[in-house]
Parts: structure tokens; C-alpha cells; sequence
């Protein structure tokens, strides 16, 4: 186990003796992106990108750089390689069908039905 002055490394246990030395097997960092979550139930929501040489890392650098700026809950660090997402020349799979318009909100109006009753029923706003 790494020893440190920071807690945060000694905390997270990264094994002195492991396969990667960061500085020279790899040329260059690998990307990780970063989502933080400010309360337990809520959604994470995408805050950055951290380089780093292993995914410990990577989480070590996010907590620091995304995690101390406010309330933090949970962080999840993602290899940028493993995203997967779609072509922007795909976006007619995004395209509502025009004819299904009753699945929209704005279709309905209440409004006139609602001031309507309250009229007849003479309850106020």
C-alpha cells in the first residue's frame, strides 16, 4: 500500500506493487469521465474528464478536483473508451411521429375546462 501524507491515498489502499507505473508503461493518461451526485437518489450529472493512469487513480483525482466544491454524495469515473453513443447523422431515430401528437402535453387544453368549473362552481384563483 501506498504510503502518503494525504488521506485520501491512503484511504483508497492503491497496492504499491502493481502491474502499471504510471510514468513508464504509458506514454499517455487514459481519459476518465467524471459524474458527481450531490444527494443520495438523485441523478449523477456529468461534471468533466480527469486524466489518470488506472481507474483508483482517476477516482482519486476526480474526488479532489469535482468532489471538495460543494456537497458530494457519490462520484463515478467511466473510461472515455467505453462510452458508446450514437451518429449525429442518425437523428431521424429521435423524430416523433407527427400523427401520435396526442402523447404530447401541449395537445390538451385544460385551461377552458378548468376556468369553466371554477366559473360555475364560483371558487376562486
Amino acid at each position: 500500500m501506498i504510503k502518503s501524507l494525504d488521506p485520501r491515498v491512503t484511504r483508497s489502499e492503491i497496492d504499491l506493487n502493481n502491474s502499471i507505473d504510471p510514468l513508464k508503461d504509458l506514454d499517455q493518461w487514459e481519459t476518465y469521465e467524471a459524474f458527481h451526485q450531490k444527494k443520495r437518489g438523485e441523478q449523477h450529472i456529468h461534471v468533466g474528464i480527469v486524466h489518470a493512469p488506472n481507474p483508483e487513480m482517476a477516482l482519486l483525482f476526480a474526488k479532489d478536483q469535482y468532489g471538495r466544491r460543494g456537497i458530494t454524495a457519490n462520484i463515478w469515473v467511466v473510461k472515455t473508451a467505453h462510452i458508446f453513443m450514437t451518429e449525429y447523422d442518425d437523428q431521424d431515430i429521435f423524430e416523433t411521429t407527427p400523427e401520435k401528437i396526442y402523447r404530447e402535453a401541449g395537445g390538451y387544453k385544460v385551461m377552458e375546462k378548468i376556468n369553466k368549473y371554477r366559473k360555475e362552481t364560483k371558487i376562486s384563483k
